[in-house]
């Protein structure tokens, strides 16, 4: 089992949404969130440092089979692209998932997801 964690622009979370959809991967869990990615040169103003600000962004956590890790990669890579890709358009990270447990059944590992 994998933990999918990928943190795209919000103007493209319902395309990836639509693409996992598609994909048949259609349990997700999204979160507003805020960060810096890439570093840009700290502006200097009246002889100040301006620190950049955080960026919004939203963040997807997908748990998921290891039968549905490339799916699942492969699919949010196409739709949370902008154009042929700019800085900005976000990050994916592949952990282990230790265990999963459903609450409702108490059913654990993979049948859980």
């Amino acid at each position: 089992m994998k933990l999918i964690t990928a943190i795209i622009q919000p103007d493209k979370l319902d395309e990836v949404r639509e693409a996992l959809i598609k994909a048949e991967i259609t349990r997700i869990t999204v979160s507003r969130c805020s960060g810096r990615g890439q570093a840009e040169e700290i502006d200097i103003y009246r002889g100040q440092e301006i620190v950049p600000e955080l960026i919004s962004k939203v963040r997807l956590d997908i748990a998921v089979n290891e039968a549905f890790v490339d799916i699942t990669v492969d699919t949010i890579l196409k739709a949370a692209k902008h154009g042929d890709g700019a800085i900005g358009d976000g990050k994916i990270f592949i952990t282990s998932l230790e265990e999963c447990i459903r609450i409702r059944t108490d059913e654990r590992g993979g049948k859980a997801i």
